[in-house]
Formats: C-alpha cells, sequence, structure tokens
C-alpha cells in the first residue's frame, strides 16, 4: 500500500512502484470512480490497445419476425 499527499492544486503522484506494476504510461487516461467511500482508479485502455477485442465473438443473435 501506498501514501499520496493531495497537492494545493489537487494534484497527486501516482508512486513509481504503481506505474510500473501496471505499466502506465504519461498521457494515458484513468476514470475515477467513488466506490463505498473510496476512490478507485481504472486504466481506460487506448483505441489502440481495443483493438480487435471483440475477435472471434458470436454474432448470431435469434431476431424477432419485425426486426429482420
Amino acid at each position: 500500500m501506498e501514501t499520496v499527499k493531495l497537492s494545493p492544486k489537487y494534484q497527486i503522484v501516482v508512486p513509481k512502484s504503481i506505474r510500473d506494476a501496471l505499466a502506465l504510461k504519461p498521457g494515458q487516461y484513468l476514470e475515477m470512480l467513488v466506490v463505498d467511500g473510496r476512490i478507485e482508479m481504472v486504466v481506460v485502455p487506448s483505441m489502440a490497445d481495443a483493438r480487435g477485442f471483440l475477435r472471434g465473438i458470436d454474432t448470431t443473435v435469434p431476431r424477432d419476425d419485425d426486426r429482420v
């Protein structure tokens, strides 16, 4: 567990051990969520990383007769 200090400008520095563990890069986006009174940060994948993540998904979906 790492402790960080909130700056007067409401900024924090992500500790190096966490940056290394998650392979974070400068300019990468993180989503911040409030969950049960705590902050959770989730890495937002880049469009390049998301490319092809649905490859092989089954696209056969039963349709209603009026949706053909």
